[in-house]
């Protein structure tokens, strides 16, 4: 029995996405099931079953299972960290009550500004002699028997997720190493953190902070993914680790014997994926997986289509997420954070507003209109879902103007169109507004809220967002593309065939990633090539040794090597990358020129024809690469001449603009439409997991792989 199928999965707030793809026909079929946030598992089950049904295949037929989860996502979003104790350096104590002393954006006096609450209470952080100088150099010896009592203290009072974290361990691991020792001794049951492990990468507060985010989610994460897991094996067919063997075009046989093991793998932050085996060791790394596999499958998308500066704006049920895409790849960073934790983990670089389907209309002590971030989520979800909700949502507002059809998922889930209705009618006499004013001005809210999110990837970082094709999928992530172009001025929108299943097909785009950092401080006249070689072979042996682990033959490894550089005294560096081959002075000259560009290009100035400003290297970096064989995009060529101007399937009132009311509105089934189909607004393009309503003035034509690309009319 030949196993070819591979099989992306993306769980979701309100529904959970699945891709199938036949590796040997070249097949690739989605759906959507409603997701089970009392558990996810169930959820992801479920969309098993339905795909392999619509393949007529079986459990025995999967090589791989690849999946985008959202759980140390909304565990960090929703702040629910369970109890944790931090050991650090004797007489650092109070590191994370410090902090950066730094007042967010938005409070320019910080009188006005509230402290929050640490991850971590004082109470609960205990220190332990010992110290390293930052040169991995002992200064104090580790203090074994204080570590001890340290180990019992939390042992004794029931504390059993510690994350470790001693003043420059990035350069020397040993005492860190020597306390987790000890803690396995004293107090086997704790769930431990290194810092050492999860980010060996100088500034101590952001390194805590990240190892504590880590422990913090691991046991919710280890329990989710150990629970996906066991119920694969009772499909018909054990999990384990190891590539998956779709790098082959023929998948594997399991000959007469018993089925064998099938990878399952979970989507990371920085645009790879880890088999679950070792992802419960580093949880840290999937804080933004399904974003991140959200942006992974549009940039292929785009960039197969013809664009090379995308905007990706991912619409589900809670939210919004959006990136930017350069040349086929999403932009990189370690400055971001989840809720209110920074992490320094390398993650693509997303940012999420409120603003999903199920995103809450409300009223402020003012009386003003608000929408989001607070959620219905998909139980009870929208008014609309006839569950028990009872504020409205965006989508409540789509269905009473006529949006979206009186169902999702082609007629799966019919919507109780009458209760959204009440429900903004309710909300509209609240405010002295006609039904169809308050619907769209909820509409408009949230269409300025993604707005101001696509800003923030863009003219926050020196980009022209009048620059880029925007990329919208998710659920509801075209809902209000129109609205989209008019606010930023973009002028071309491509949505993507099936765009509710983007991040479940990234998922199958993804290869194994697995990245490696060492802090080396050093001003660049005082650099020895030497070193620096050292120090990336050292890293290259690590990232070897992981995918080994994972399955890789050596041949198929790959390496990028990257390096952060700032001008002596900055307190922020650059990443640029180091040239692949031997290091010698040419190489860090070469590293050198491409960072004064990147600075250039970020900041609008560099100082390399000024002796004066000296440049000062930071950290060193390898990410080890296994790759795996991604779905072929088809091509549908265009017909000579191009299709007719397509015949609606049916009609029904829309209202695109309270002031104009409602129109007679034609609505199109998006497969009907052949490559060349121009369709001209006001219209509304449905299919199985997405609608689009296409406003007045607004044209979409259907390109050769069966995107939508949306224009305005007159534009070619």
């Amino acid at each position: 029995m030949t196993r070819s199928i591979r099989i992306g999965i993306d769980t979701g707030g309100t529904f959970t996405d699945v891709v199938a793809f036949d590796e040997v026909s070249g097949e690739v079929v989605t759906t959507k099931t409603p997701s089970t946030p009392a558990n996810p598992a169930d959820g992801f089950l479920a969309g098993i079953d339905k795909v392999l049904a619509l393949l007529g295949r079986g459990a025995g037929d999967v090589d791989a299972v690849s999946h985008g989860t959202t759980v140390a996502t909304n565990q960090l979003l929703e702040g629910k960290v369970e109890r944790l104790g931090f050991i650090t350096t004797e007489g650092y104590e109070a590191m994370l009550e410090i902090a950066r002393q730094s007042v967010p954006d938005g409070y320019g006096n910080s009188y006005f500004w509230v402290k929050p609450d640490r991850i971590v209470p004082r109470d609960l952080v205990k220190g332990v002699g010992g110290r390293l100088d930052h040169t991995g150099a002992e200064v104090r010896p580790f203090d074994a028997e204080g570590a001890r009592r340290v180990a019992r203290w939390f042992r004794e009072r029931g504390v059993d997720t510690l994350a470790v974290c001693f003043l420059h361990s990035y350069a020397d691991p040993a005492h860190e190493e020597a306390m987790r020792e000890v803690l396995a001794e004293e107090h086997p049951d704790a769930v431990v953190s290194i810092s050492s492990q999860v980010l060996r990468e100088y500034r101590e507060y952001e390194r805590a902070m990240t190892t504590l985010v880590d422990a913090a989610v691991k046991p919710r994460l280890s329990a989710y993914v150990a629970n996906i897991t066991e119920r694969l094996r009772g499909l018909g067919g054990s999990t384990g680790g190891g590539a998956p063997r779709a790098l082959s075009s023929s998948g594997g046989s399991t000959g007469g014997g018993a089925p064998r093991a099938f990878p399952f793998y979970v989507m990371k932050s920085n645009g790879g994926v880890l088999s679950a085996d070792e992802v419960v060791h580093q949880p840290i790394t999937t804080v933004l997986s399904g974003p991140a596999a959200g942006a992974l499958g549009a940039a292929m998308i785009a960039q197969v289509a013809g664009f090379d500066r995308v905007l990706t704006s991912d619409g589900g049920g809670t939210s919004t997420d959006v990136s930017v895409v350069i040349d086929g790849e999403p932009t990189l960073t370690t400055e971001g954070s989840v809720g209110a934790y920074p992490s320094k983990i390398p993650m693509i670089d997303v940012v999420t507003v409120g603003a999903g389907g199920g995103s809450i209309a409300w009223l402020s002590p003012e009386g003003t209109l608000k929408v989001g971030p607070q959620s219905a989520g998909a139980d009870p979800g929208p008014l609309c879902y006839g569950r028990g909700g009872r504020e409205v949502t965006i989508t409540d507002a789509h269905v009473v103007l006529g949006r979206i059809p009186p169902h999702l998922l082609g007629g799966e889930i019919p919507l109780d169109v009458d209760a959204a209705r009440a429900g903004v009618e309710a909300l509209a006499e609240l405010l002295g507004l006609s039904p169809e004013a308050c619907a769209c001005g909820v509409l408009e809210i949230s269409a300025w809220n993604q707005a101001n999110a696509l800003r923030q990837v863009t003219v926050k970082r020196g980009l022209d967002v009048r620059d880029f094709t925007l990329t919208t999928f998710g659920g509801s992530g075209s809902l209000l593309l129109c609205r989209l172009m008019d606010v930023l001025g973009i002028e071309t929108v491509l949505v993507p065939p099936d765009p509710g299943n983007v991040s479940a097909f990234g998922l199958l785009t993804v290869d194994v990633k697995n990245d490696y950092v060492q802090t080396h401080v050093r001003l660049a006249e005082q650099l020895a090539a030497g070193d620096v070689a050292r120090v990336l072979d050292d890293l290259t042996a690590r990232a070897a040794r992981a995918l080994r682990g994972e399955g890789f033959d050596e041949t198929e490894h790959c390496f990028v090597r990257t390096a952060d550089l700032r001008y002596f005294g900055q307190a922020f560096e650059v990443r640029v990358p180091v040239p692949d081959g031997p290091v010698d002075e040419t190489t860090l000259d070469e590293v050198a020129r491409g960072f004064h560009a990147e600075h250039r290009a970020l900041y609008g100035y560099d100082f390399a024809g000024d002796p004066t400003q000296q440049v000062e290297w930071v950290n060193l970096r390898v990410s080890g690469i296994g790759p795996i064989r991604r779905p072929e995009i088809r091509r549908h060529p265009v017909p000579e001449p191009p299709p007719p101007a397509p015949v609606a399937s049916r009609r029904r009132p829309v209202c695109f603009d309270a002031a104009a009311a409602y129109v007679d509105t034609p609505v199109h089934q998006r497969a009907d439409l052949a490559p060349g189909t121009v369709v001209t607004g006001p219209a509304v393009l449905e299919e199985f997991g997405s609608t689009v309503p296409l406003h007045p003035g607004f044209n979409a034509r259907v390109d050769e792989h069966l995107n939508l690309v949306v224009t305005r009319e007159g534009t070619r």
